[in-house]
């Protein structure tokens, strides 16, 4: 029998009942990784952003399933399809879900922290992060990055419709 090893947070926390803390004086000593990155732009205290896959690429998608760690089995079915169509994986884009309640809700931090260019945000409402209103499947122009908005897949599986106008602005999103 061999040793179950991780460092994933997501997957500790779902093994694990008890939360559990690293000394001050060791944490200085815990390299970051991918999917357990460290942020520490502010004052002095240490904030925390798990998420999947690449924030260096520059594109980002933020989704809140606070049933999944990510997405629901069928979502993570579509969203790999659908990065596939698109000549990406979850290797190369990032993926972060505001329901874990490690990751902050404000979206300054977000930007501070993974620098996207490309945002699309997964069923998320733009109020919700302090955004301007954005209409479903439509996208606002920032200094530094373009915010599309649009419905998360349950959305999607539920209207055909919803589906395919997502598609046709999606894809003009990315390759743009």
């Amino acid at each position: 029998m061999s040793h179950l090893k991780t460092n994933n947070p997501v997957a500790l926390q779902a093994l694990m009942s008890e939360t559990l803390f690293i000394p001050k004086e060791k944490a200085d000593f815990v390299a970051p990784r991918s999917g357990n990155v460290l942020d520490g732009g502010t004052g002095g205290e240490t904030e925390e952003f798990i998420y999947q896959g690449d924030k260096s690429t520059g594109i980002l998608f933020i989704l809140r399933y606070p049933d999944f760690p990510y997405f629901s089995p069928q979502a993570e079915d579509a969203f790999v399809k659908t990065l596939g169509a698109l000549n990406l994986s979850f290797e190369n884009v990032a993926v972060v879900n505001l329901a874990n309640s490690h990751n902050p809700n404000d979206f300054k931090r977000i930007m501070q922290f993974f620098q996207p260019t490309k945002i699309t945000l997964l069923g998320v409402e733009p109020i919700s992060l302090k955004l301007p209103e954005i209409a479903h499947n439509s996208y606002m122009k920032g200094k530094v990055a373009t915010v599309f908005h649009t419905f998360s897949f349950e959305e999607m599986f539920a209207d055909v419709q919803k589906k395919r106008l997502f598609w046709n602005e999606f894809k003009t999103f990315v390759v743009s």
